[in-house]
């Protein structure tokens, strides 16, 4: 079990670089999958969920070379098999993704039930519900999922609520189906637009529609050729890098982004009293003076990044105020809030007083539990105290990293390969902004 030993207190500044997107770069590597032609991604970080995803492409057939740092050269001349291994496909919550290219160029696939991060079931019914109309016949038993189509047809589908990753699969189907398929109330996250990009770079025929943008038009081609494309910085770095500046009372510069991608949180630390300024390219995010309390709510975008809540709840720590977030999008995502109170975080659970929770909630009603709570009040400034931990999820490892560095004293981190899935070299990158910390692997 690797580990991080931080001695925190001391103010992070200067310049870090953003990787690109993990919730992009491992799609997109699915996505070539779509075609016998070569494709070249760049800025491909180097995370375990990509090691995890080209491990599984390779056993499906995709030759994979390292043209660089951060470039992958991939090539599926064949599907050679059209099981999704069930080893490491239920190491990714997202292995489904899979079903797309597999269901466009044989006919079937088998994949196993979604795993990855412990926030509450994932239910994959809108998915199934699509693929009834696009002609994919879904058989579930207890660990894995069966489709076979012997056509793929486009259809009008119109999603009851947001779906992120389903829209994301349904675009690489119907992008090879025969017919049109238009998808209403789509999901609009920056992401998806980049898997559009590349997906039209392929000679896809996808678009939204310029007076809906929910609306998402694509017309069924024969095949797809090969291409080269960048995946797009990872947002959620950008929020972790700007939350630890803030967090610790310093100043950074963050480098190789979109900010436009990051908006919403941009225009909220703006509003907290934090410095931001803006370029094409790059973010500058300082601290100059005592941050106010916020009050926030998850949502699909252009609303507050679920992914970016945990994160944000150590910044929360240390504004004048009482602060809250409510969780819309996940029954199950205030797991890092026990953690936090062992650093002497003052804290309130809570259910909010919702008069239409079906609507309000992005989560099925069935994925709820009496025990679940979706909201949480934090009290700040707090002096975190440093702790030890033994973390098993991604967002919550790096928000407990955010926290050992904002406390005076030195804190250990275990189990920090689930941070590893989503962050490139964190340690390497945070010591280079002034963090005292130390990476043992083993």
């Amino acid at each position: 079990m690797s580990r991080y030993i931080i001695t925190g207190g001391k103010q992070l500044k200067g310049e870090v670089s953003i990787r690109g997107a993990k919730n992009a770069s491992f799609k997109q590597i699915i996505a070539s999958m779509l075609t016998n032609e070569t494709v070249f991604l760049n800025n491909v970080p180097q995370i375990s969920d990509v090691r995890i995803t080209t491990s599984i492409a390779k056993s499906l057939g995709c030759h994979l070379n390292q043209a660089g740092e951060h470039c992958l050269e991939l090539n599926t001349n064949e599907i050679t098999n059209s099981i999704v291994p069930s080893g490491t496909g239920e190491k990714s919550r997202t292995s489904f993704m899979f079903a797309a290219p597999l269901l466009t160029r044989t006919g079937t696939a088998t994949v196993p039930t979604p795993g990855g991060d412990k926030l509450g079931d994932r239910p994959l019914d809108r998915l199934f519900d699509c693929f009834s109309h696009m002609n994919i016949k879904v058989l579930e038993t207890d660990n894995k999922i069966t489709f076979n189509t012997d056509k793929i047809v486009g259809t009008h589908y119109t999603f009851p609520k947001p779906s992120h990753t389903v829209t994301e699969v349904i675009l690489m189907t119907a992008a090879l189906a025969n017919g049109e398929t238009i998808l209403d109330n789509a999901a609009l996250e920056p992401e998806i637009d980049d898997l559009i990009l590349m997906l039209n770079g392929m000679g896809a025929k996808i678009q939204r529609d310029p007076s809906d943008q929910k609306k998402i038009n694509i017309q069924g081609v024969s095949s797809l050729k090969g291409t080269e494309h960048s995946v797009i910085c990872d947002r959620n770095e950008i929020v972790t890098f700007a939350c630890a500046a803030l967090a610790t009372k310093g100043a950074i510069n963050i480098l190789r982004v979109k900010p436009d991608v990051v908006k919403t949180f941009l225009d909220t630390i703006k509003n907290m009293g934090a410095n931001v300024k803006v370029g094409n390219d790059e973010i500058y995010v300082e601290w100059t003076k005592p941050l106010t309390s916020v009050n926030i709510e998850t949502g699909p975008e252009p609303m507050f990044m679920t992914d970016w809540q945990a994160i944000f709840t150590v910044l929360l720590t240390q504004t004048v105020g009482c602060s809250s977030i409510i969780e819309r999008v996940y029954p199950n995502r205030f797991q890092h809030i026990e953690n936090l109170k062992n650093m002497g975080v003052k804290f309130n659970l809570f259910n909010p007083n919702i008069t239409d929770p079906e609507n309000y909630y992005q989560f099925n009603p069935e994925s709820d539990r009496p025990e679940y709570f979706h909201g949480v009040k934090i009290y700040g400034p707090a002096k975190l105290k440093p702790a030890d931990f033994i973390i098993n999820d991604l967002r919550a490892g790096a928000s407990i990293t955010i926290a050992a560095l904002t406390a005076d004293g030195k804190s250990t981190i275990n189990g920090v390969e689930y941070i590893e899935r989503g962050y490139e070299k964190l340690a390497e990158r945070l010591w280079s902004l002034g963090a005292n910390i130390e990476y043992i692997k083993t």
